[in-house]
């Protein structure tokens, strides 16, 4: 898989995960009467989502493992 590819896979699997995260949290804080106590979660909840993308970062930009295994020592 090419670096190109990998990072379009982080970022699309980042964009899904930040939708399912947080379009139910503000739709909570908007529709009910507690949910305005949800806004306590939200910065927790943002900088897992920046956790996350630094992982996805990492993982699409580590240098691809050799997959010639002829050479045993």
């Amino acid at each position: 898989m090419t670096t190109q590819t990998r990072l379009i896979l982080a970022v699309a699997a980042w964009c899904l995960a930040a939708v399912v995260v947080i379009l139910p949290l503000v739709w909570l804080i908007n529709n009910r009467d507690w949910g305005v106590a949800l806004m306590l979660l939200a910065p927790f909840l943002v900088y897992g989502l920046m956790r996350l993308g630094r992982a996805l970062e990492g993982w699409a930009r580590a240098a691809e493992v050799p997959s010639d295994t002829s050479h045993r020592s």
